[in-house]
């Protein structure tokens, strides 16, 4: 069965979240810039020491003339997170474990976010074969995610962002713990690997940070998309303990938390320069898709077959928003009456579930 999940926020009323949902998409940037520019110059150059030390550039396929500028030029960041942890020491043979592209306009201080389930069945460059987008990491680290997804959108990606699953444990704890909605009574392994170590009961409790990434990582009580639903709710919860009063005390153990988890090719004033978008408050315009598809076998293989006009779709939407070909194209490409145009999203873009 065909499960149709395109999506995008069409509803104005949504910006009054925009804040709230780019401080959780960027919060291991912004957890630097933010703690260090509120409780003042020693948690700013101490933000500035563990940014440098995450600083980690790479050469991918260019499809730049120039270097973007994030102060002046619209932009694309793709987020990484990796099956990695102290047992799991694949290094750069480690496979991606989450997949998110966010491309920012400067001029408009709007967000586009595109989830790629990681089961996707991609052309992985250099590769004979199709395979899941997850595999590209294990197969050439970053450069080779970065190059796939690139080619997926047929657009840039200027910046990256890895994570691993140390991140999870190590930013929670240090806040003392997050306070999660456990959907269901749950047994998972932990960051060691270890089966059923974890058991949650469904209700609203404090985890640490073990039992967050074991509810944040399982998805056989449901799927991938009901994961990356629960994943948004974990990074809200973080997100809100961090800001909280009771975590100023915290904050100097949250930069050095995420800075050890962290690798990154943005420097520390390209990631300061990204506050503009925070402060935009409720004139900041926030769209997240997530690419249809198509549950498949092949070969005895189960991959994600993403829907081909979705997939273009999206990629016009990325390629409008970071300026590579003007807006009256996107209009004459999805035909150029603007009610047919309008009615053709409301039926194929169905809002998500907020992300406060």
């Amino acid at each position: 069965m065909s499960q149709k999940i395109y999506s995008s926020r069409l509803d104005r009323k949504k910006k009054k979240k925009g804040k709230k949902i780019l401080m959780w998409i960027l919060f291991p940037l912004l957890a630097f810039a933010l703690s260090a520019g509120v409780y003042g110059t020693v948690l700013y150059k101490k933000a500035e020491s563990v940014v440098n030390d995450s600083y980690k550039p790479v050469k991918t396929t260019q499809k730049r003339v120039e270097k973007a500028d994030p102060k002046l030029d619209n932009i694309s960041i793709l987020l990484i997170g990796v099956d990695e942890s102290d047992t799991r020491k694949f290094g750069e043979g480690s496979r991606t474990d989450a997949l998110m592209v966010a491309t920012l306009n400067e001029k408009d201080k709007s967000v586009k976010l595109v989830s790629i389930p990681r089961d996707s069945y991609v052309k992985i460059p250099g590769r004979k074969y199709k395979d899941k987008i997850n595999h590209a990491h294990a197969f050439g680290g970053v450069e080779l995610t970065i190059d796939t997804v690139q080619e997926l959108f047929d657009i840039p990606i200027d910046y990256y962002v890895k994570m691993n699953f140390n991140a999870f444990i190590d930013v929670v704890d240090s806040l003392g713990g997050v306070e999660v909605e456990v959907p269901y009574d749950l047994y998972e392994q932990d960051s060691k690997d270890r089966a059923n170590a974890i058991h949650l009961k469904e209700g609203l409790q404090l985890l640490d940070g073990e039992e967050t990434l074991a509810l944040a990582r399982t998805r056989h009580y449901d799927n991938d998309i009901e994961r990356g639903k629960r994943q948004q709710e974990i990074m809200k919860s973080v997100l809100k303990k961090a800001v909280s009063l009771e975590s100023i005390p915290k904050q100097a153990d949250l930069i050095e938390a995420v800075g050890k988890n962290m690798t990154t090719n943005l420097t520390f004033a390209e990631m300061t320069s990204l506050i503009d978008y925070v402060t935009a408050g409720t004139n900041l315009n926030i769209e997240s898709y997530a690419l249809a598809g198509n549950n498949s076998m092949i070969n005895s293989i189960y991959y994600y077959q993403l829907d081909e006009q979705a997939l273009l779709d999206v990629q016009l939407q990325l390629k409008t928003h970071l300026g590579l070909i003007p807006s009256t194209e996107q209009s004459s490409e999805q035909g150029s009456d603007p009610t047919t145009t309008a009615n053709r999203n409301q039926s194929e873009l169905k809002a998500q579930g907020d992300i406060n």
